[in-house]
Formats: C-alpha cells, sequence, structure tokens
C-alpha cells in the first residue's frame, strides 16, 4: 500500500490528483492491473469527473452544497454533519484499471480529492495490484 499527503485550503474544494496518482502507478512497475485510490476520512471523498472545465467541478461543489447545506437541523455535536454527508454521497473509493503503466481515464477525465472540512492535512492511500498472467 502507498500513501501519500494532501493539504487543502479551503472548507471545500476538489483537488486534481491524478498526476501524483499516475505518479505512484509508475513507481510501482505494475504495467497492467486495477489502482484502488481511498480516501481514509470520514468528512472527504474521492471521485472521477472532468477536468477540461472547471466550471464543472465548480458546479458539482455548489449542487452538493445546495442539495446538502452546511446549516440543517443536524444532531452530530461537531458541527460538519454536512461533510459526513457529502463523503458518504461522493465515496470514499475509486477503483480504476491500469493499463501501460497508467490510469486508464477517459479524454476528459481526472482524480479529484474531494475536501469537505477544510482546511486539513489528509491522506490518499493507494493500492496497486498487477494483472494475473
Amino acid at each position: 500500500m502507498t500513501k501519500f499527503p494532501i493539504s487543502t485550503d479551503s472548507r471545500v474544494c476538489f483537488k486534481d490528483i491524478t498526476a501524483e496518482v499516475n505518479q505512484h502507478v509508475r513507481d510501482s512497475g505494475v504495467e497492467n492491473g486495477i489502482c484502488c485510490i481511498f480516501v481514509p476520512h470520514t468528512t472527504a471523498a474521492v471521485t472521477v469527473n472532468e477536468r477540461a472545465d472547471p466550471d464543472v467541478v465548480r458546479d458539482v461543489s455548489a449542487s452538493l452544497n445546495r442539495l446538502i447545506p452546511f446549516d440543517d437541523d443536524y444532531r452530530h455535536l461537531e458541527g460538519n454533519s454536512a461533510a459526513h454527508v457529502k463523503s458518504s454521497v461522493i465515496g470514499a473509493s475509486e477503483m480504476l484499471p491500469v493499463e501501460n503503466g497508467r490510469l486508464v481515464l477517459g479524454t476528459w477525465q481526472a482524480v479529484f480529492f474531494c475536501e469537505f472540512d477544510g482546511p486539513r492535512h489528509r491522506n490518499v492511500l493507494l493500492k496497486i495490484i498487477p494483472e494475473k498472467q
């Protein structure tokens, strides 16, 4: 398993981590297989979406904020229930194929770390599994 740190600088942000994940895939020496990306935090997530137009990420974030507002009738005393709900909706992991030592992504796709309770110092865990020969 590989781990790398990530720092966020705002309450909610989506950070493109595609290059870092691809570097870890290359460093692993796995040419073909699967890369499991896991975020071990209850108020953060990981997703695959478009990076070509930054408005897509802004729209996703704004939509989540409308659907799951920060101020609502939550019972969790810590005050970050919306972040927990958003994390559950987006999800804590992604499984992506690896071919020729790189993640297989569509032309416009990227891997995003999703922060919902920042700013914080976080970690991303990777398990890179080679294809059976």
